[in-house]
């Protein structure tokens, strides 16, 4: 046995090692093909990413990590080229509430579209304004407490009220319809995004309201301080050319 277990210990060592390459260069090989493909669309080459059909992209959230966040410009950079593309209506989330935090937020006139004026927001509640002829919806970790806090009560409400006393008492039964309800009625339902897009390290919606993510495709883009215009055109064409089957 203890010849075995020493024979066995380089042998799985050796494999480990050979996966680790295998991956590691799956991954590199992916990264440099993404890359080309970005380089193609920054030179216009390809007449198909000129022209993106955005029919099904009825709203598009975009989910910042708190850190890059904090760079206002970069943020305002991808609200205009998702103006220039086409989109219109965006959602903004950061789980910290940087960008709501912010002192003031940009809103596009509508007595003058080559000028913006601020607008101050109440905290705790989802901030929307229109900006480059698209509505932007800003978010945070903090509004999905309240909402998940305000529905609970309103239910509990509803239950409470609602309750015959002649009945043998039993626990209150919520569907997802009811919980759709609640929410909509403390203000808190918002529209569905069909395509997520998460800019920082982690590969995951960081907090942004799960009841409104049931059938959102979700796209990691990276940093935001290296985010590419090529690269989220690449993103709405992929997401305008793929078939939906289900949640429609």
């Amino acid at each position: 046995m203890i010849e075995a277990s020493v024979i066995a210990s380089p042998i799985l060592g050796v494999v480990f090692c050979l996966l680790h390459v295998i991956v590691s260069l799956v991954h590199t090989w992916s990264h440099l093909v993404h890359q080309i493909q970005c380089l193609i669309i920054s030179s216009g080459l390809l007449s198909k990413y000129q022209n993106i059909n955005l029919n099904r992209l009825r709203h598009l959230a975009v989910v910042i990590d708190s850190e890059d966040a904090k760079n206002k410009s970069k943020v305002h950079q991808l609200l205009c080229w998702l103006s220039d593309i086409g989109v219109k209506y965006v959602i903004l989330y950061d789980i910290e509430g940087v960008m709501k935090k912010s002192d003031k937020a940009y809103e596009k006139s509508s007595a003058n579209p080559s000028e913006t004026k601020c607008m101050d927001f109440a905290p705790n509640m989802p901030l929307i304004f229109d900006m480059f002829g698209m509505t932007v919806e800003i978010i945070s970790y903090t509004d999905g407490k309240e909402a998940v806090a305000k529905g609970a009560n309103y239910l509990c409400s509803n239950y409470l009220k609602n309750q015959d006393d002649t009945l043998n008492k039993l626990g209150p039964k919520f569907t997802e319809p009811d919980i759709s309800s609640a929410l909509k009625a403390v203000g808190h339902d918002g529209p569905e995004p069909d395509l997520l897009l998460v800019y920082g390290p982690a590969r995951c919606h960081l907090g942004f309201p799960a009841w409104r993510l049931r059938y959102t495709e979700i796209v990691h883009m990276g940093p935001l301080t290296s985010m590419k215009l090529s690269a989220v055109v690449k993103v709405l064409y992929d997401f305008s050319k793929k078939h939906q089957n289900y949640g429609k």
